[in-house]
């Protein structure tokens, strides 16, 4: 049985969503709640599977709560059901650990579909919130790395490995002349001195 509890501070939607979810025999009701705050001393407690969380309620948002069970139950699958997916809402919510993204336009038996996925580590994210995420991400500024060549990145990844020209050259079968010269355009790129710079920028950036 999949063990949900669901978060919801509109009592007939909440008692819906619950008579629904009731008709499914994998699925078990555990626990519900009508707030943020009340939720998480209810979730930490049932330690369900799966959570139905909304976003907007009057005490206690719904993304408060979630950061605050995701923090003592990392375990627990939290899917947001909500009518809201401007930003403000949509990434505070992804960031504080929610596994799946679902506005109250989804129908029953998708939701059901969502809460069956959480169980075996597939997250469902609203087309909707999915093109903002994919928006915000294009719009993310690129890194200095991310402007090396396929083969002035192995370069660099030596360099990090404290490689020399010569050792970097016998690596990947390239001439000496070659190296120094990719070595050139990588310091350039990444607008750093010397090698020991670029080294120190592969390790900051977690690029081994």
């Amino acid at each position: 049985m999949i063990r949900v509890v669901v978060v919801d501070d509109h009592e007939i939607v909440r008692k819906g969503i619950i008579a629904y979810l009731q008709t499914d025999d994998d699925i078990e009701i555990v626990g519900q709640a009508a707030s943020g705050f009340s939720s998480v001393e209810i979730i930490l407690r049932e330690k369900p599977d799966v959570v139905l969380m909304d976003l907007v309620m009057e005490n206690g948002s719904g993304i408060e709560a979630t950061k605050q069970v995701i923090e003592k139950y990392p375990e627990c699958k939290i899917i947001i059901l909500t009518s809201y997916y401007d930003d403000e809402q949509v990434f505070p919510a992804l960031e504080a650990g929610a596994f799946s993204y679902l506005l109250k336009t989804a129908s029953a038996d998708e939701i059901v579909q969502a809460i069956k996925k959480a169980v075996i580590g597939e997250n469902v994210i609203e087309p909707k919130v999915a093109n903002k995420m994919l928006t915000n991400f294009q719009k993310q500024p690129l890194k200095p790395h991310d402007e090396l060549t396929p083969r002035e990145m192995e370069v660099l990844l030596c360099i990090g490995n404290g490689l020399t020209n010569q050792e970097i050259s016998e690596k990947l079968y390239i001439g000496i002349k070659t190296v120094k010269t990719h070595v050139s355009h990588i310091l350039s790129k990444l607008g750093v001195s010397d090698r020991t710079q670029a080294a120190v920028y592969v390790h900051r950036n977690g690029l081994l």
